[in-house]
């Protein structure tokens, strides 16, 4: 099969065949129709997560946002058929056994495999799974648009579900992009009245569009300072990878507001405790989603009520697309399409 394959950090992606994989008892064996490309594809390449480097196998197919058709399966699986059309997160395995698995938190399970890190990844034309943790797209979705669900769609969604935000409330999303788009339209179905805050006119027209209320162009204007005269926001949703939209986050935040913790810099954070006291902040950080997480999302996207705006591009140019986010300019989604 054809693949895009890391095999040393900071290197080009290498476009070459490999071995086809073969499904064992428990797996399904799915030929790839779209795999979507995340910020974290790009940290993983680079190697600027030393938390995930000593895991990170090589070589090493990436992709962690997989949609395509079964088409072998091992003799134990029953619950999958082939042709079936199906996608797989970032959560490759749980063990269902640990603390976290048995309360109902399987994206925190001690004993996990990441798709796309520890195992390889959907930059490929196949793609072995485990039955168990492969779910079924609707037949409404493209496996295009259905792609990003499996990460950008299930982070922000199981970020904003947990804040407990009511309706009226504000929330200010500070990154529009591939996962931003989805906050805001996620956070307009929850009823929030939404601020979107991004560098990038061309994304915050976006922003409107999906049904963001407001917009700040933080290259002008101090979105922190803005929101805080505003009233200050009851939540402040971050997706970018910057230091500088956290601390503008942090600052927007009315007393007892809540900061998500979704984009991931490489860098640390910290906010003054002093701040943190006296005006009660709350600090949640979201990992991802769990399988009910991703069927929930997928529900609402078949229904009609959010939608990744995609860009497709071929296996063959995904080292142009990881250059196009390094850019920090992509609009929504780029898919890699391997119809």
């Amino acid at each position: 099969m054809k693949a895009a394959v890391l095999h040393e950090f900071k290197q080009p992606l290498a476009i070459e065949r490999t071995s086809d994989p073969k499904p064992g008892e428990t797996e399904v064996l799915i030929q790839v129709e779209a795999c979507g490309v995340c910020h974290s594809d790009l940290h993983i390449a680079d190697g600027d997560w030393p938390q995930f480097t000593p895991i990170v196998k090589r070589p090493l197919i990436l992709g962690h946002e997989v949609v395509g058709r079964i088409i072998d399966k091992g003799m134990g699986v029953s619950s999958m058929q082939i042709g079936d059309r199906v996608g797989m997160p970032w959560i490759y395995w749980t063990c269902g056994e640990c603390e976290p698995c048995q309360e109902g938190n399987e994206n925190l399970c001690v004993r996990q495999s990441i798709t796309g890190v520890s195992v390889d990844g959907g930059f490929a034309e196949l793609f072995r799974a485990p039955a168990s943790h492969v779910l079924k797209i609707p037949q409404k979705l493209s496996s295009s648009e259905a792609a990003p669900l499996f990460c950008a769609g299930v982070t922000v969604y199981r970020a904003l579900k947990h804040s407990d935000i009511l309706p009226r409330q504000r929330l200010a999303v500070f990154g529009v992009g591939g996962l931003g788009h989805m906050a805001v339209q996620i956070g307009r179905e929850l009823g929030a009245d939404v601020t979107a805050v991004d560098l990038s006119e061309r994304k915050l027209e976006q922003a409107k569009s999906l049904g963001a209320s407001a917009v700040i162009n933080a290259a002008t204007t101090d979105a922190g300072r803005q929101l805080r005269k505003e009233g200050g926001v009851h939540v402040a949703l971050v997706t970018s990878a910057a230091k500088a939209a956290y601390d503008a986050a942090f600052q927007s935040l009315r007393p007892a507001g809540t900061l998500l913790v979704v984009g991931l810099p490489a860098e640390n954070i910290c906010f003054p405790p002093i701040m943190m006291a006296s005006k009660e902040v709350r600090i949640r950080a979201s990992a991802v989603g769990t399988r009910d997480d991703i069927a929930q999302v997928l529900a609402m996207a078949e229904a009609g009520k959010i939608r990744c705006l995609v860009s497709i591009r071929e296996l063959d140019q995904a080292n142009e697309v990881l250059q196009e986010l390094r850019s920090g300019e992509v609009p929504g989604r780029l898919i890699l399409s391997l119809n």
